[in-house]
């Protein structure tokens, strides 16, 4: 496709205008030569942007049903400088983060190890989340191939899921690359959950751990067992038991008062763990905090809260109208209703088995019930109506001394709910501790003492917490183990061990 200009102004080199008839070419997304790709067999799958944990228990746990498929490295800042090289004007962080990883990446197959564009090109694939939202997001894998083509490897396939529709996705192009079939996702799925519930377990010891790195080197441990049993096709669960006997041996003093601090916001600027949100967990954890994380379970139940709030609908509009029953409707019902029975099922019985006992699944009914006064809830992309619901519930059950929404700079749908809705907020629940921190890849300093700020109050509020408390002379051991988690409505771990007693 090409549009023909008759009337180019251009000028010459003394300065003179001249008109001139030029041809400009339309941006086509596919490759101007012929691309011969290699076939499935051969064909390698490039997928990342989860946590790194996550991101490697995913490559392992799709390795053992006899998928190809590589975790590229955590994004780092030069990546994002990658990005920005070759990437659009304009973007948020993310796509530079990603785009830039990916360039990184297969520039390093190229210079260092040895392989051709062509060769990169025929038996590379990038997975990612497609899909159409209310903003940039609907035009990132544009952006990923423009970037691609500049960098030299034009022609590169990017195939994506819908992530609007969770599990439910269409395999409907007979020739697509991805296999999505029933075994994948279940594969999939036990992998993401097993990595939520190592973070969240990860996020509640490190802060406490009394030799530095000793979480960590546990937590690689678990994941090496739990690697060799997907591949070993063992049994997950019990391999999660044994994962007790690692934890255990790691050295804690919980009774250290320390802020807790819930982070959410935007989808990736939340979860990235490095240079996209500037390592903000780490961060948070060097500055005396204990973080609460959003594990990806929460999108994914999201999705599936999404899925049956449509079919609901539809079911009400066909009422209204006297249609007939629409037995898709039903057979949608069943299989969001087995969805969701599927997933709470494997993440408690994971999380009983490694020793995560005082971590409560979602619930999507009760977040749409307190959020829908402050946010509409047919306004579905990114987070919804989450963030909104999080922050109340955090005040309301005293879950944090600090709620952080983070998100990237000129993000428009996340800004319009913690620089907006959340004010209303705010303004009813005046006892929350609320930042608002944007990320842009740059200016680390200023995000840093903003979030500085933020966290004395919460650091005052968690010591008041604890002094309040009548701490006994003597301590039971218990209070040391990880697998020892009280249920308490104190928001501080250390104030929930003591007033446990």
């Amino acid at each position: 496709m090409s549009i023909t200009c008759s009337t180019v102004k251009m000028t010459d080199k003394n300065g003179d205008l001249n008109f001139i008839n030029q041809e400009a070419t339309q941006w086509q997304e596919s490759p101007k030569e012929t691309i011969e790709y290699a076939p499935k067999d051969e064909t390698i799958m490039l997928v990342g942007g989860l946590t790194i944990l996550q991101d490697k228990l995913i490559e392992t746990a799709l390795h053992s049903i006899g998928e190809n498929f590589v975790a590229l490295p955590n994004p780092d800042f030069e990546s994002f400088q990658t990005g920005k090289a070759f990437g659009n004007r304009g973007q948020c962080n993310p796509t530079y983060f990603t785009v830039g990883n990916l360039v990184k990446y297969l520039q390093n197959l190229r210079d260092k190890e040895g392989m051709s564009s062509e060769e990169i090109v025929q038996k590379y694939v990038f997975v990612t989340a497609g899909g159409c939202g209310p903003c940039r997001f609907g035009m990132y894998i544009t952006e990923y191939k423009k970037a691609l083509r500049d960098a030299g490897f034009d022609g590169l396939r990017i195939t994506s899921f819908e992530h609007d529709k969770g599990i439910f996705q269409s395999e409907d192009d007979e020739e697509s690359i991805l296999n999505l079939s029933p075994k994948f996702f279940i594969t999939l799925i036990k992998a993401v959950i097993i990595g939520d519930i190592m973070n969240i377990l990860g996020y509640k010891m490190r802060p406490y751990e009394v030799h530095a790195g000793d979480v960590d080197k546990a937590m690689e441990a678990c994941r090496i067992q739990i690697s060799h049993a997907f591949m070993a096709k063992k049994n997950l669960t019990k391999t999660l038991w044994y994962c007790r006997n690692i934890l255990e041996k790691v050295e804690l003093n919980r009774l250290q008062p320390k802020a807790k601090v819930m982070v959410m916001g935007e989808f990736w600027a939340a979860m990235t763990e490095g240079d996209g949100n500037y390592n903000l967990h780490r961060f948070l954890e060097a500055e005396g905090a204990e973080c609460i994380p959003q594990p990806i379970i929460n999108r994914l139940l999201l999705s599936i809260w999404e899925a049956e709030r449509r079919v609901q609908k539809k079911e009400e509009l066909a009422t209204q109208t006297e249609k007939k029953v629409d037995f898709s409707n039903v057979k949608s019902r069943i299989l969001i209703k087995l969805a969701k029975i599927a997933v709470k099922a494997h993440f408690g019985m994971y999380a009983k088995a490694i020793g995560l006992h005082d971590y409560a699944i979602p619930n999507m009914e009760k977040l749409a019930a307190i959020s829908e006064e402050y946010y509409t809830l047919d306004c579905e992309g990114g987070e919804g109506h989450l963030e909104v619901a999080h922050l109340i519930e955090s005040v309301k059950e005293n879950l944090s001394h600090l709620t952080i929404s983070v998100k990237p700079f000129g993000c428009m749908p996340s800004s319009a709910v913690s620089d907006g809705v959340q004010s209303l907020v705010t303004s009813r629940f005046p006892s929350a501790n609320f930042l608002a921190i944007e990320t842009s890849g740059e200016g680390a300093a200023n995000f840093y003492s903003r979030v500085q700020m933020a966290l004395f109050k919460a650091k005052q509020s968690a010591k008041e917490e604890f002094e309040s408390l009548t701490i006994p002379e003597t301590m039971p051991k218990k209070i040391h183990n990880y697998l020892y988690q009280p249920h308490s409505n104190k928001a501080g771990s250390a104030a929930k061990l003591v007033a446990s007693l």
